[in-house]
């Protein structure tokens, strides 16, 4: 990620997350873009285009791969301490590494992040779960036109 964000940012986009999957045969990079105003198909090309010629430069792969390039879609992973920032007040969905008194998965309104933790109102009550305890957290998609983030979507394979 470290290679590639600098590239990415410098095109005005957030490099969302990274997904790396090499291996038996053929592998694959992902790279999930975002900014403000959403993603189209044309910005999912150009930073094709401007990563390929990065990594083909650094070489810091071995082996065959495929490079995808894809807007973080409706259903988007929150990975970073600013997406959970930026999406307080929208409904999610999370999944723990381990039990969290006697559930594992929870489906709430995202109410903020504090520290290391986060604030999530579940079945009425607010309740703190800790980051470093989450396994994946999703945006549940709101398709409302007024819906923060929301991002039209777009994916180039090269």
């Amino acid at each position: 990620m470290a290679l590639l964000e600098p590239t990415v940012e410098s095109m005005g986009f957030e490099l969302a997350e990274l997904e790396c999957r090499l291996g038996h045969g053929r592998g694959m990079l992902r790279l999930f873009i975002d900014r403000e105003g959403g993603i189209t198909l044309e910005d999912c090309e150009q930073v094709s285009r401007q990563v390929a010629a990065v990594l083909d430069v650094e070489d810091p792969i071995p082996g065959d791969y495929d490079l995808e390039v894809s807007s973080p879609g409706l259903d988007r992973k929150l990975v970073k301490p600013v997406h959970f920032d930026r999406f307080s007040g929208c409904e999610v969905k999370i999944r723990l590494r381990r039990m969290l008194g006697d559930r594992r998965k929870f489906r709430g309104t995202l109410l903020r992040r504090d520290g290391s933790d986060l604030v999530i109102e579940v079945d009425g009550d607010a309740m703190t779960v800790p980051m470093d305890e989450i396994e994946v957290a999703r945006l549940v998609p709101d398709l409302s036109e007024s819906a923060p983030g929301r991002t039209p979507g777009g994916a180039v394979t090269s």
